[in-house]
């Protein structure tokens, strides 16, 4: 009898487990493409980084001045920024609309933003602009360092043709207004 239950009990984890694993066959694509954007940043290789946009988006945002606000975010003397620890959390079934299949992934990542070099002014304003937008529990400083420490919690629209090659949309809602040029519907709903 103890075997039965044994056996029995075996075969329900494995069947839990297949079942998870198989809930979403996407998501080691979406993680390796979003992986890939987010070294590309903090490598500060700008160009590989504008790559991984979803090429709609330039609609709203040419790709030229794309590229020159992330070298002055990601490139800046004044202000060096570190992204850290990147953890996935739901990543959702893809979808197809219009050819081409939508998901969103949620992530989150800790940021460190040395401002040693800004003025006390700059500074204040840039602390304000941090707590309001990730949260007063998200947003620590660091004196002995002149640095902020950000736990960011985000969301992007991974866009596929082929399910194995993904490009991102950081989805944020003060910007779906823009968005609604380049998203569908459906997805914007999700926001």
């Amino acid at each position: 009898m103890k075997i039965k239950s044994l056996v029995l009990l075996f075969i329900l984890l494995s069947l839990m487990t297949f079942a998870q694993t198989k809930a979403n066959p996407d998501d080691a694509a979406i993680k390796k493409s979003l992986t890939y954007f987010a070294n590309t940043i903090k490598t500060k290789q700008i160009d590989q980084a504008v790559n991984c946009i979803y090429p709609k988006f330039f609609t709203v945002v040419p790709k030229d001045q794309m590229t020159q606000l992330m070298n002055m975010t990601y490139n800046n003397p004044f202000m060096k920024i570190d992204l850290q620890n990147l953890q996935f959390g739901n990543i959702e079934k893809p979808e197809l609309i219009n050819g081409e299949y939508f998901s969103i992934a949620h992530y989150i990542f800790t940021m460190k933003c040395n401002m040693s070099s800004l003025n006390d002014e700059m500074k204040k304003q840039f602390s304000t602009m941090l707590t309001k937008r990730y949260g007063q529990n998200n947003v620590k400083y660091l004196p002995k360092e002149g640095a902020y420490l950000i736990n960011a919690t985000m969301k992007a629209c991974a866009v596929s043709k082929d399910r194995k090659s993904w490009k991102f949309v950081v989805l944020e809602k003060e910007y779906k207004p823009q968005l609604v040029k380049v998203l569908p519907k459906k997805v914007l709903d999700k926001i």
